[in-house]
């Protein structure tokens, strides 16, 4: 099996997942835990209000979107505020500005890989560089990239964004602010990616306001790649066209019913808009026929995207929740003592967020509206040594180092009584009769189990590439799917995959071809099309699959490698060192490849 390409979601901590759960989340004392009917008046959110000005003319985008430029306009205090929290500010477009807080030279050496890279500024751009020299101090090659974009607000960095022709991609440093430096991008320290790490769809959609990605896969993205660059208003109140109508056209009385309020909707429905983006799962796909950018605000999470996670066992390593906030809440005792009625929300105000000094005594408030201050177990005089003094969260919501991503902390959403406080019996009990092998993390309550079986499909590939004992289920699915409903690409490129490994080569052609067919555009229906060619001899018709991988994603190294292997097969030696050539151009940091373009040059 081919592996997916798998977004950057080990991003730098929640600030890098926007949502409306922030890093610091509430914190709360379980002695006195109050009686249900006060909890659920407790859990109704307080929001700021405001209505007054005269809007100027706005133009709406064709999917109904207006930017929240327009809506500063009637809400300019409310937007005044959300400016000024992290997700208000999720990504910019670099500019001399950023230098105020984001150091503009620096340097980084890999002893690991062996790789050097630069960061410095000149005419008010910032570039990054990836080079390479000899034993003897050469230079072997030297890669220079614009970045375009800043990813993150720096609650624990800034990433960074590179665009080669239509498609973006992730730099490899990231400045950390603990350390105050630039340092590899997760993922980075022990791989060469250089400056190939595509952008992907599922990643974006939770960094930036509105992207705008021509597909989901291949980092590609349209003219404007970025219409509404941070997130904004229409992330989680939805497209405001028919409001800014309805209240231009002085029918205040009806504005509500074209916006959505996520305070008025349900729990369920105000969480799925958090879960949008800080509910990672271990695999997030959406729902056939649907994108990433389908999810509207007001309408369940799952008819767009359905979240998966492998079941928790018992003796999982305390970390193995990572950038699970909506599950990690769900099983607390505050969540499951309200059923089910505790909102992200009940503890953050998404248009206000406090300073780092405001947090504690901010999320104490949060906290007493449900316990008393004079409940809480510990010892006066141990509250008085914590720093701050008194915190709540501080002992029952810990930070702890986020695996695989330096110099970055995470907040423990369980509201822990007590340090080390395991995990309750209702977070082993989280499968189904329907669905016995994965948790359905946001299933429609009181719904039936029963996902798609092309989301199940997906999942069941993403997760067999990282844990093999989900091999069996992909196997499962496919043959199922092959029965009943064998007419989409993802069954016809699995049957393919399937019929190539076994050496069933006339089966893996007509399979492939067929997922060509459904999916024209998709360059790994193509490449799976020339492997299957190429092993039956036939290597004209490889070649051409090839090119059309290469065509439809340019940018993909294994795509071009494929092609390079085809023509010198086909003994066509002139264009494969010119394919050999132009790889090289695109991919400088492949060693391998620059030793077999010497050999070919001799």
């Amino acid at each position: 099996m081919n592996a997916p390409r798998i977004c950057w979601r080990a991003s730098i901590a929640s600030s890098f997942l926007p949502s409306l759960v922030w890093a610091l989340i509430f914190g709360t004392s379980f002695a006195g835990f109050p009686l249900p009917r006060s909890v659920l008046a407790a859990t109704k959110p307080v929001r700021q209000k405001e209505n007054s000005g005269t809007p100027a003319p706005t133009l709406a985008h064709s999917d109904g979107y207006v930017g929240t430029a327009a809506c500063v306009q009637c809400h300019a205090r409310i937007g005044a505020s959300f400016a000024r929290t992290r997700m208000g500010h999720s990504m910019t477009r670099f500019s001399p500005t950023e230098t105020n807080h984001l150091p503009v030279s620096g340097s980084f050496y890999s002893p690991d890989i062996d790789r050097h890279y630069d960061v410095s500024s000149r005419n008010g751009k910032l570039f990054q560089t990836e080079y390479a020299t000899s034993a003897d101090g050469a230079e072997i090659f030297r890669n220079t990239q614009e970045v375009k974009w800043i990813v993150g607000a720096g609650a624990n960095g800034y990433s960074a964004l590179v665009q080669q022709g239509q498609y973006l991609f992730e730099a490899p440093l990231t400045f950390y602010t603990t350390p105050r430096r630039w340092e590899p991008s997760p993922g980075y320290a022990q791989q060469d990616n250089g400056f190939h790490r595509p952008i992907l769809a599922g990643c974006i959609s939770c960094h930036a306001g509105r992207p705008a990605p021509l597909d989901q896969d291949t980092g590609k993205f349209g003219p404007d790649p970025f219409p509404q660059t941070s997130i904004g208003c229409e992330n989680c109140h939805g497209p405001g066209a028919a409001h800014v109508r309805a209240m231009k056209s002085g029918k205040s009385q009806s504005g509500d019913m074209f916006i959505v309020n996520p305070g008025k909707l349900s729990a369920d429905l105000e969480n799925d808009i958090c879960m949008s983006c800080h509910e990672a799962g271990d695999a997030r796909v959406p729902r056939p026929g649907k994108t990433y950018q389908d999810f509207r605000p007001g309408q369940p999470l799952d008819a767009t995207l359905s979240i998966f996670m492998v079941p928790l066992k018992r003796d999982d390593p305390a970390n193995r929740d990572h950038v699970q906030h909506y599950f990690e809440m769900s099983m607390s005792k505050c969540f499951r003592g309200t059923a089910g009625q505790l909102r992200c929300a009940t503890c953050h105000d998404p248009h206000f967020e406090p300073t780092k000094e405001q947090a504690p005594d901010y999320f104490n408030q949060k906290c007493t509206n449900c316990h008393a201050r004079n409940t809480c177990t510990a010892p006066l005089e141990a509250r008085q040594k914590t720093t701050p003094v008194d915190n709540c969260i501080g002992c029952h919501m810990p930070q702890r180092q986020a695996p695989q991503t330096p110099h970055t902390s995470l907040t423990n959403h369980r509201i822990l009584a007590r340090p080390g406080e395991p995990w309750p019996d209702e977070a082993f009990q989280q499968t189904t009769p329907q669905l016995t092998d994965l948790v359905h993390l946001n299933r429609v309550r009181g719904t039936s189990d029963d996902p798609a079986p092309l989301s199940l499909l997906e999942a069941y590939r993403e997760l067999a590439h990282r844990l093999p004992e989900y091999t069996a289920s992909y196997e499962k699915t496919l043959t199922a799917l092959e029965k009943t409903d064998p007419d989409h690409t993802p069954v016809q490129e699995g049957l393919g995959q399937r019929a190539l490994t076994a050496g069933d080569l006339d089966q893996a052609i007509a399979h492939l071809r067929r997922a060509v067919e459904l999916s024209p555009q998709r360059a790994m229906s193509y490449s799976l099309l020339s492997q299957a060619l190429a092993r039956q001899g036939h290597l004209d018709d490889a070649i051409a699959a090839s090119e059309n991988a290469v065509r439809l994603d340019p940018y993909e190294g294994i795509y071009q490698k494929a092609l390079i292997e085809h023509l010198i097969e086909a003994q066509q030696y002139d264009k494969a060192l010119a394919a050999m050539e132009h790889y090289m151009q695109l991919f400088p940091e492949d060693d391998v490849m620059r030793k077999m373009l010497t050999i070919a040059k001799q």
